[in-house]
């Protein structure tokens, strides 16, 4: 009787072990060929290079900004904020090429329109002609970009665009007419210059430069653009950029 009943339990016992052998087995061939180490080096390397995400980005500038030719004289250096949206077009291990849409603030602190009167500002031409004194300038912009890679994670490129600038007048325009035109620059009302009228066209041509981060989607960067727009004054924006790729 003992050795029926001791019998018994053999068998059951090897019944019960048998699922887990044959997962084991299972688990072997599963692994097999699949290992890091015994994949093909071209479907390694394209692994690596996918680790910067390229695709539609949305990038936010900020920086300094000035004014190189006729408002140098009142307008000093100030600050340029932006924002882009934009998409990489070719997408390669050593170059690329994307197209963005920028708007672009630029702030600016000047010269009082009562000290340009006095030091006799000029409403054309010159090196110092009349401006409103602080200057606010928003513009909208497109701009095709192509980059080198001499690093994986680091680019080097080209920018060039164009689109328009917008300069408001920040004080109420009958005053404006009244107090700056007439009795500080004794000049008509049709003498005004115009800067703070109307939509100027702009064209830009500038470089950047970027870092990808190991966090795949982010990088940052640099951009320096020069942008001269018609009717207006020729620019420098030079801005730090931090950009996220969807």
């Amino acid at each position: 009787m003992k050795r029926t009943l001791f019998l018994a339990l053999m068998v059951t016992g090897g019944i019960a072990l048998l699922p887990e052998v044959a997962w084991a087995q299972g688990y072997d061939d599963l692994d097999e060929g699949n290992s890091v180490e015994e994949e093909a080096p071209d479907r390694r390397r394209q692994r690596e290079v996918r680790e910067v995400t390229k695709g539609i980005y949305a990038k936010s500038n900020v920086g300094g900004a000035s004014y190189l030719l006729n408002f140098r004289g009142w307008v000093r250096n100030g600050t340029a904020v932006g924002l882009a949206v934009g998409m990489d077009f070719v997408d390669r291990e050593t170059m690329s090429i994307a197209g963005e849409i920028n708007f672009t603030q630029g702030i600016h602190n000047g010269v009082d329109y009562i000290t340009q009167g006095d030091y006799g500002c000029q409403v054309t031409g010159g090196a110092a002609p009349c401006v409103e004194g602080d200057l606010r300038t928003y513009t909208v912009s497109g701009a095709a970009e192509a980059s080198f890679y001499p690093a994986r994670r680091v680019g080097i490129g080209g920018r060039i665009g164009g689109g328009v600038l917008r300069s408001p007048l920040l004080m109420d325009e009958v005053a404006y007419q009244t107090q700056v035109l007439s009795d500080e620059w004794g000049l008509p009302v049709d003498a005004d210059p115009g800067y703070h009228q109307r939509f100027k066209p702009l064209g830009l041509v500038g470089v950047t430069a970027e870092y990808y981060s190991k966090l795949s989607h982010f990088s940052v960067g640099v951009d320096v653009d020069l942008f001269y727009a018609l009717w207006f004054d020729l620019g420098l924006n030079w801005t730090g950029y931090f950009k996220y790729t969807f």
